[in-house]
């Protein structure tokens, strides 16, 4: 009985976790935010939770191991995010080309991938270093015979957006190549002094591939996780939640303006746990279950005293704890 009048005393000490006091959030500036990205933590998916952050409501940034980037645009029918990169080579300074920032990477337990249709232009390689050669034809149908080299031919280096004559107005080498990992893309700025990202842009007004137009920038694609659970909480027919999740245990929520729930918003037996303005996924403590809770650990504490032990070794079959 002391045990329990101990922990009942405790429960003022329990920590109340905070939740947030505004539903999600829809879109930052100008850039809408819908299922699995989210601003709000609790609000979408948990794979892609913190990567995004809007400051001043207006300006939305994607967050990787090597820094925050403004995000240019997204997309959800062909699920992609356009970042861009302030420090790569660009055209409004065509003669800058003293790279000084860490290169672009990825965190690789996250559900993002870099897209195939990036392309990455090197700047004033060594060719003592990096192989910098004209790319066969046939490469581009038989990769695997080719070596990894630096396209020295490539397309964009002689058309490159919005400034095509830049490179040979200025004596600047270029050269094509796609790294496979973010340590291909470190050890080619250590012999090359700057490069640039150039993805390609559908436009969808004529038939592909002419359907696509080069532009500056980063193409990141993710993945779209689609449950039951979240399809039946989007339901308006069942409420019109949001699909979040609890910011403690990343399991499932549905987000209603009633409160949180595990199934839909409509669902007569599914008990809203929260208040109405509540929508990241918070801990119920309640005195009553820390009651239920201290007479439980009385009680088998008790059994264990009584508890026979055979042959005066207690064994892991007799054993409570």
């Amino acid at each position: 009985m002391e045990n329990l009048l101990l922990l009942l005393s405790l429960i003022p000490l329990i920590p109340s976790i905070s939740s947030q006091s505004t539903l999600c959030r829809t879109a930052c500036g100008s850039i809408p935010i819908r299922y699995p990205l989210s601003i709000d933590d609790g609000c979408g998916s948990p794979y892609y939770r913190k990567i995004l952050q809007c400051t001043n409501s207006s300006t939305l940034h994607f967050h990787t191991p090597s820094g925050l980037y403004p995000v240019l645009s997204i997309d959800y029918s062909d699920p992609h995010i356009v970042i861009s990169d302030s420090s790569m080579w660009s055209c409004q300074n065509p003669s800058d080309i003293n790279f000084n920032a860490a290169p672009f990477s990825l965190d690789t337990s996250k559900r993002f991938s870099l897209s195939e249709r990036n392309n990455y232009l090197f700047f004033n390689c060594d060719v003592r270093s990096v192989l910098v050669e004209p790319r066969p034809v046939y490469c581009d149908r038989f990769p695997d015979r080719c070596a990894s080299s630096c396209d020295s031919s490539g397309y964009l280096c002689r058309n490159l957006p919005y400034c095509p004559k830049a490179l040979i107005e200025n004596d600047i080498t270029c050269c094509s190549y796609y790294p496979k990992a973010s340590e291909s893309l470190r050890l080619m700025l250590k012999h090359c002094q700057s490069y640039t990202s150039i993805y390609w842009r559908t436009i969808g007004a004529t038939i592909p591939p002419y359907d696509q137009l080069p532009e500056y920038g980063i193409r990141v694609d993710f993945d779209i996780p689609v449950t039951i659970r979240c399809l039946e909480c989007q339901d308006n027919r069942r409420g019109g939640g949001v699909c979040g999740f609890n910011t403690d245990t990343r399991s499932f929520l549905c987000l209603c303006q009633d409160g949180n729930v595990t199934t839909f918003c409509s669902d007569s037996e599914s008990k809203h746990g929260t208040s109405p303005t509540v929508v990241a996924g918070t801990v119920v403590f309640s005195v009553a279950g820390a009651i239920g809770i201290g007479a439980l650990v009385w009680f088998i504490r008790k059994l264990k005293s009584n508890k026979v032990v055979n042959c005066g070794v207690q064994s892991n079959e007799n054993r409570y704890f």
